[in-house]
Formats: C-alpha cells, sequence, structure tokens
C-alpha cells in the first residue's frame, strides 16, 4: 500500500446524497479478486448511457475533473453493500481522498485499508471547498497536520490516529501482520515443542 502523506488536486464535486456502493461499482463488475482494472467502471451507470458511450455532463468524464484524485462527495457516502471493490474502483481510477460530511461505516473503514482517506468535515465546510472544485482550483491535503488547505484558508480534520499512522506508513493488515512476524514466529516454535501433534500432517 502506497503513503499517503501530501495530495495537491483539483477536487472533483459529486453532490449527490447516498452514494451507494453499487453505484460506485455496480455488482457486474464484482467477479474479480484483482484490485486493478476496475477505475473504468467507477460509477458505471451514471459514467455511460446505455450504449456505452459516455455521458459528458457526469463530472468524472470531464477534463480536468477526469484526472482527480480529491472526490468531494454528499453524506452518507459508501452506504449499502460491504463490497470492497468500492474503493479498489476509486483507486484504479486515480482517488486517493474522498471528503464528506458523512460515510457509511464499512465503506469508511476500507477506505484506510486500501490507502484512501476519508475526510470528514461539515456539511457547511463542504460547500465553502466545492466553490474551489467548480473554479477548477487546486486543493491541497496534508494528513500529518490534519489539515485541508484552499487558498489562504484552512480546515482541520479529526482522523483516528492509529488509521492516520496506517496511511502515513503505507501499512495495510497485511504488512501490520509482517510487523508482527518475530513474534508470530516464536509462537508457533514454543507450540510445536508443547503441543507438536498440531504439526503433524
Amino acid at each position: 500500500m502506497k503513503k499517503f502523506t501530501k495530495l495537491k488536486s483539483i477536487p472533483a464535486y459529486l453532490p449527490i446524497l447516498n452514494i451507494d456502493t453499487d453505484m460506485i461499482i455496480p455488482k457486474q463488475f464484482l467477479k474479480t479478486i484483482k484490485r486493478t482494472g476496475l477505475g473504468k467502471n467507477l460509477f458505471f451507470e451514471m459514467r455511460y448511457d446505455d450504449s456505452g458511450k459516455k455521458i459528458n455532463d457526469f463530472v468524472l468524464n470531464q477534463d480536468p475533473f477526469n484526472k482527480s484524485q480529491i472526490l468531494i462527495a454528499g453524506k452518507n457516502f459508501g452506504c449499502g453493500s460491504s463490497r470492497e471493490h468500492a474503493p479498489w474502483a476509486l483507486l484504479d481510477f486515480g482517488i486517493t481522498c474522498v471528503i464528506s460530511s458523512s460515510y457509511a461505516d464499512i465503506f469508511y473503514n476500507n477506505c484506510f485499508k486500501n490507502g484512501i482517506l476519508p475526510i470528514t468535515i461539515s456539511d457547511a465546510e463542504i460547500i465553502e471547498i466545492a466553490e474551489y472544485a467548480k473554479r477548477k482550483e487546486e486543493i491541497s491535503i496534508n494528513l500529518l497536520d490534519q489539515k485541508i488547505l484552499f487558498g489562504n484558508k484552512e480546515i482541520k480534520f479529526e482522523i483516528d490516529q492509529f488509521k492516520k499512522k496506517c496511511l502515513l506508513e503505507g501499512l495495510d493488515d497485511i504488512a501490520l501482520s509482517l510487523e508482527k512476524s518475530d513474534k508470530i514466529i516464536s509462537f508457533e516454535d514454543k507450540l510445536k515443542t508443547s503441543k507438536p501433534w498440531i504439526f503433524n500432517d
């Protein structure tokens, strides 16, 4: 997992409430267990018409928002089923930070496990930074200082400190387990002595 420290991008603004995981990545694209290749189908039913042509009015089909790394979204983002393909699709598209006033819990936690920073701020603050998206101006994210920087202003955001550490150091669940590999090996060695039958073929 890539480390997340700072990010600067023109944000894409998607002012829709209750965007669920089926809207983020529809069920027909869940057959894969690979984390790559899902970005082209992100928001599929909003980005493409019935013939498969891009809908020009959709924000992520427009330049420069088709290269945005920051998505500003409506409240309760990521509700619905718990599919981990949702953050995979966002990440594969290039989005590494989502800003909303609220999230579904499972989606929120899945973001951290996949290197995406979900920032929670107030509805009023969402409206304020959305103006920068409308003007196609960059905003900056500083995870270490927990700040969104735009113009000559800043917004502080809260984040669980363990989740912050994992993003800063690029630690997913596997990497966290590997950090304890010495303890795991030591435990297995003791178990082989005390209960050797467990390891019989």
